[in-house]
């Protein structure tokens, strides 16, 4: 499990301050902002001490992503509390600082029904430790953590800790940023492929079909988890270079605004991360004769714009983007974690494969 605990710093003086009921309803207002940041990305609210919150993720649900979970809703309850401490000042002529620790690991977990405590051990001491040596605004997340979400976030390793009871010191780090939509380990693809020719044959035969027959085909690889799915999409990712354009997509597992963000990723690694806008986008399908509304209705969908479109309209501009991009050269799309696709979205690669015409 991965288990946060997060404080305000200098909370004493802030009784000081205020009378005893302006400081209750000022940490009901942050409890509430903490909660909503941490059960937004899957935390479990463990219980709240004094002016700690704990959360827990990994229960009563595991997902893979449990620690990158953690540190995306740490650093969005970070600037929730800050969007709040706007209001607090205005009101109250206060601010809110947080510290904050995330640490992985083995728990013993009891049932909160039967009065039990939610999860205990080394782990949950070990986070409140590194909540604790935290600097004011300053998030510690522990090196089982770190190791688990590396490849998405942005840190700077502090002195071990020493903690009572363990011989050498605790590895920490200072998260510094969290980048959006990355996977908190990068797939490494540098080995051979083994002993998949027979399924990377029957990708390579649809693609000539594809082109033969101009023509989308939907094919769909099933496996379960580590199988190797994804390498099999780069390996004809790698098979085509050169003979197709090659885009991918990732959906995700949970958020806000997340149905169309496989064609978010796929817009900005066509055009660039500061290009999705209506005119790069329009210049991609030029030759269309409602090129302007394409663009109009792709940018809508990502977010890029504030313009509103019904599925329908949403679905044809997304195809004939696709069929515009295909005109020039053979086009695949690979959409990663389909399992976590939207409805709504599932819908708009039916429509694609169904009515695209005349184009591979």
């Amino acid at each position: 499990m991965t288990v946060v605990f997060s404080d305000v710093a200098e909370s004493t003086r802030l009784g000081s301050e205020l009378d005893p009921e302006t400081v209750r309803r000022v940490m009901s207002r942050y409890f509430e902002t903490a909660s909503h940041a941490l059960q937004r990305h899957g935390g479990t609210m463990e219980k709240f001490i004094g002016d700690a919150v704990m959360a827990v993720f990994g229960i009563p649900a595991v997902h893979e992503d449990d620690a990158l979970r953690a540190v995306r809703a740490v650093v969005e309850m970070r600037e929730a509390v800050e969007a709040l401490n706007a209001e607090l000042e205005r009101e109250r002529g206060v601010r809110l600082t947080l510290r904050t620790g995330v640490n992985t690991g083995e728990v013993v977990a009891g049932d909160p029904e039967d009065g039990e405590t939610l999860v205990t051990g080394d782990t949950v001491n070990v986070a409140a430790r590194l909540e604790q040596a935290a600097e004011p605004g300053e998030i510690l997340i522990g090196d089982a953590t770190f190791r688990l979400v590396r490849d998405a976030v942005s840190v700077e390793r502090v002195e071990p800790l020493a903690v009572r009871g363990k011989k050498d010191g605790v590895v920490s780090w200072r998260l510094l940023e969290v980048a959006g939509g990355a996977p908190g380990l990068e797939r490494r693809l540098d080995s051979p492929l083994v002993g998949r020719e027979g399924e990377l044959g029957q990708l390579r035969q649809a693609f000539e079909h594809a082109i033969q027959e101009r023509r989308a085909y939907l094919f769909t690889v099933l496996g379960g988890a580590g199988i190797g799915k994804s390498r099999l999409a780069r390996e004809l990712g790698a098979a085509l270079d050169g003979q197709a354009r090659v885009v991918t997509g990732r959906c995700l597992p949970y958020g806000e605004g997340i149905t169309f963000f496989p064609l978010f990723e796929i817009v900005r690694d066509l055009v660039g991360d500061e290009g999705d806008s209506q005119e790069t986008i329009g210049a991609l399908v030029a030759r269309e004769e409602a090129a302007e509304q394409i663009a109009e209705r792709v940018v809508g969908a990502i977010g890029s714009s504030e313009a509103e479109a019904s599925a329908e309209e949403t679905f044809w501009a997304v195809r004939k983007l696709f069929e515009a991009l295909a005109c020039d050269r053979p086009l695949v799309v690979v959409f990663e974690d389909i399992h976590w696709g939207e409805p709504t979205f599932l819908d708009m690669v039916e429509h694609i494969v169904d009515w695209s015409r005349d184009a591979p």
